[in-house]
């Protein structure tokens, strides 16, 4: 949901069938995330993390953010 945040920002990714999620980079660098629900994952922006895309692996395939994710 949100575009932009700062290292240690929570973030909130929606998507669909995210259960079973194995994943979330920042641009490539790997985040601590939890799986909330089906459909939301809260994921904190990682030390190292620069301004890109925002992926999620899960059972499904790879999902990626539509904006660039703006790491300030």
């Amino acid at each position: 949901q949100t575009t932009s945040g700062k290292v240690g920002t929570k973030v909130v990714i929606l998507g669909t069938n995210l259960t079973g999620s194995t994943s979330v980079t920042f641009n490539g660098t790997a985040a601590s995330f939890k799986v909330v629900s089906s459909s939301e994952i809260t994921a904190s922006v990682p030390t190292g993390a620069t301004t890109g895309t925002v992926k999620v692996v899960t059972p499904g395939g790879t999902l990626s953010s539509n904006v660039a994710f703006q790491v300030r």
